[in-house]
């Protein structure tokens, strides 16, 4: 049998020098080429999204590790318009319904789970999100909620979940009455404790509800190394934001083990709220009636509040008290006030969606943000855009 030896490259490179030199091209033979999209067609896993009142075709959506993009087309179509900015992990936005150009940007996506991304503060734009400009709170690290006052676009709440793996100062719940130029600490209770959510009483925006929720990764990333805090919970303020304290009548306690909280308040019946409740005992939909003092549970069905780490996104339908969306693996709507909830999107092959805009002019326009992306209805769910 013939044995074969390993060429040697310098031996073969002294015979033919020419194989040691690339070959040149003239570059106007690449003149007429062009890149061109051709796929996979993915957003990837997003958690912020808002539209703007009186502009229904304009629509934005926050990816947590791919920047702001805007559709001025029903969502027909995207574009980026953050990819200058220091970071691309986003967890919330926010447009001043009373000056469109304005929006805010809360950057680190915010959920508690193995892959999780950080940001490094809240942004602004004043043009539309044509250009931003950071506000501070670098330290956050990730910021789930931003709300805008709709009398004043200057008047700013964010809750700042704080660091994921360790204790830090900057976090709770801030206030800015200057458009972002200083923020206010207004609720805060320790260095392990954060702010996950935030909302107005629509027809008076100076109660503000707020939810703190005590969430930290384990080292591993698989669980929690963090026990549930005693400081959990649903917190009202009735003067602005400026003093707060603990709703509790009717909610889970921490002897349950309570942890994330989801809130909406119904734009249509302001008196009436949902809250979708994680907890060992007692998880479920919640519903207040009478402007969140007390609450009573309405559905404990697993599907709408397991995975608090990940999910808890409730909305109102903005014209009907009694019709209520929840995204989980799959989106549900219920048209009885919470008691019984269908399929809207996602069953069978669920995609995890972590949030819903509602058109507040016209309820059939939804935008569902999920781990592929955003997906949107303009006919209340019939049909949804690819």
């Amino acid at each position: 049998m013939l044995a074969f030896r390993p060429i040697v490259w310098p031996i073969v490179l002294a015979f033919f020098p020419s194989l040691a030199v690339a070959q040149q091209y003239d570059a106007s033979l690449f003149a007429g080429l062009h890149w061109r999209l051709i796929g996979p067609f993915r957003g990837g896993r997003t958690v912020g999204a808002t539209g703007v009142p009186g502009q229904p075709n304009v629509l934005y959506i926050g990816v947590n590790n791919g920047g702001v993009w805007k559709s001025t087309d029903y969502g027909r179509t995207w574009r980026p318009i953050f990819d200058a900015e220091s970071t691309g992990s986003v967890g919330a936005l926010a447009v001043a319904s009373s000056d469109p150009n304005v929006i805010y940007v809360g950057s680190g996506e915010g959920l508690q789970r193995p892959d999780l991304s950080v940001g490094d503060g809240i942004y602004k734009s004043t043009d539309a999100g044509r250009t931003w400009r950071q506000l501070g709170l670098r330290d956050g690290q990730q910021i789930p909620a931003v709300i805008v006052d709709p009398h004043d676009a200057n008047r700013v709440f964010v809750a700042v979940l704080g660091h994921p793996y360790g204790a830090n100062a900057e976090r709770g719940v801030f206030r800015s009455q200057d458009g972002g130029a200083t923020w206010e600490k207004v609720l805060y209770t320790d260095e392990n404790t954060g702010a996950m959510d935030v909302a107005f009483d629509p027809a008076n925006p100076q109660t503000v509800f707020a939810v703190l929720w005590a969430a930290r990764q384990a080292p591993w990333e698989i669980g929690s190394s963090w026990t549930l805090s005693a400081n959990n919970g649903l917190y009202k303020s009735v003067d602005g934001g400026t003093t707060w304290r603990r709703v509790t009548a009717g909610l889970p306690t921490a002897q349950d083990r309570l942890g994330r909280i989801g809130l909406a308040v119904s734009p249509g019946e302001p008196a009436r709220m949902y809250a979708v409740v994680g907890a060992a005992n007692g998880g479920g939909v919640y519903r207040s009636d009478d402007g969140g003092e007390r609450w009573r549970l309405v559905n404990a069905d697993q599907r709408l509040w397991g995975r608090d780490g990940d999910f808890n996104e409730v909305k109102v339908d903005p014209k009907h008290a009694d019709v209520v969306y929840v995204a989980n693996v799959v989106t549900w709507k219920s048209t009885d006030g919470g008691q019984t909830f269908s399929a809207l999107r996602g069953a069978p092959g669920g995609d995890d969606y972590h949030r819903l805009w509602i058109n507040p002019d016209d309820p059939n326009i939804i935008l569902l943000a999920g781990d592929q992306g955003a997906v949107v209805t303009v006919n209340g769910g019939e049909t949804w855009s690819s």
